[in-house]
């Protein structure tokens, strides 16, 4: 029996050196006899062993800490808020990835976006005189809402997709509706004369060349994002390569002449060296005929 009991206080020593997981030690030094009046640690068992253990142990993360550390629910409330506008932005985002429409449909996801963003990261208190900086955003080393805010930013950002709004971003520039009516116009001419493609770069060449002067406009003046850019891509290769159509641009005469003149330069200035140094030559054999020819007045007048 007394060997039973050893076995037994063993046996518990080694689950409860196995069980505890914060600051609690097993104490194995104690005699069986004094076993009774041991009182075990309690242990937060992890959640894959949770279920193997029954329900002998619940897990309560949130009860350990003190209130004061806990987040308020004014700040709950503004995670809750920021988790839905985020994953909303990110359907979005990927909704509209090809073709790229992320400019035009997705800028009232990223405004509420960034709107709670603000609301959470700014200093000012809200109700009950309370901050959510501190204890959202600087809680950990991680700053997870940073972190995934700023990588959305990143994606509107390098989509330059306020260059196609307005500055609040709440619309689309008037340049942009302006590009998009004339795109309709030229996407519905291809439609119609899809079947006949010498009609098709003959009819469609007007539409088509204002729709490059209002990109290349558009371009100058930085009021292009990456809607705009995928579609004249798009426009430009279904032009060229599946209609094999050409727009001889207006810049190619002004090109040419450039070009041919840049060519011939070299030919002028040889041409010029060589008859400026045939001037020189004769102003110097001039004198020399001049010379003779006087001395040669003086021979006869000697022998006259």
């Amino acid at each position: 029996m007394e060997l039973l009991t050893k076995v037994t206080f063993v046996s518990a020593c080694l689950f409860a050196e196995w069980a505890v997981t914060f600051n609690g030690v097993a104490n194995c030094s104690i005699s069986p006899s004094e076993m009774s009046a041991l009182k075990l640690p309690s242990a937060v068992i992890p959640v894959s062993q949770k279920s193997t253990l029954g329900s002998f142990y619940s897990l309560s993360l949130s009860s350990v800490f003190p209130e004061d550390l806990e987040v308020n629910e004014y700040c709950t409330e503004l995670l809750r808020i920021y988790g839905q506008r985020y994953v909303t932005l990110a359907n979005c985002l990927v909704t509209y990835a090809r073709p790229v429409r992320i400019c035009q449909n997705c800028y009232t996801g990223f405004n509420s976006l960034e709107d709670i963003y603000k609301n959470i990261s700014s200093d000012e208190s809200g109700p009950g005189n309370v901050s959510c900086h501190d204890s959202l955003m600087r809680s950990d080393r991680l700053m997870l809402l940073y972190t995934l805010f700023i990588k959305l930013d990143e994606i509107w950002t390098t989509a330059k997709c306020k260059q196609c709004l307005i500055k609040d971003q709440e619309a689309l520039s008037n340049d942009t509706l302006y590009f998009m009516a004339t795109l309709n116009q030229s996407l519905s001419c291809f439609e119609q004369y899809q079947r006949n493609h010498t009609e098709l770069c003959k009819d469609c060449k007007t539409s088509y060349k204002r729709l490059n002067e209002i990109y290349g406009r558009m371009e100058k003046n930085y009021t292009l994002c990456i809607d705009l850019e995928d579609t004249m891509n798009m426009t430009q290769h279904l032009w060229s390569k599946n209609f094999s159509c050409l727009l001889p641009r207006e810049e190619t005469v002004p090109v040419i002449a450039v070009s041919s003149f840049m060519l011939f330069l070299p030919v002028i200035f040889y041409l010029s060296s060589f008859l400026h140094s045939e001037q020189k030559k004769r102003k110097l054999i001039h004198p020399k005929r001049v010379k003779s020819s006087s001395s040669l007045m003086n021979i006869q007048d000697k022998f006259s």
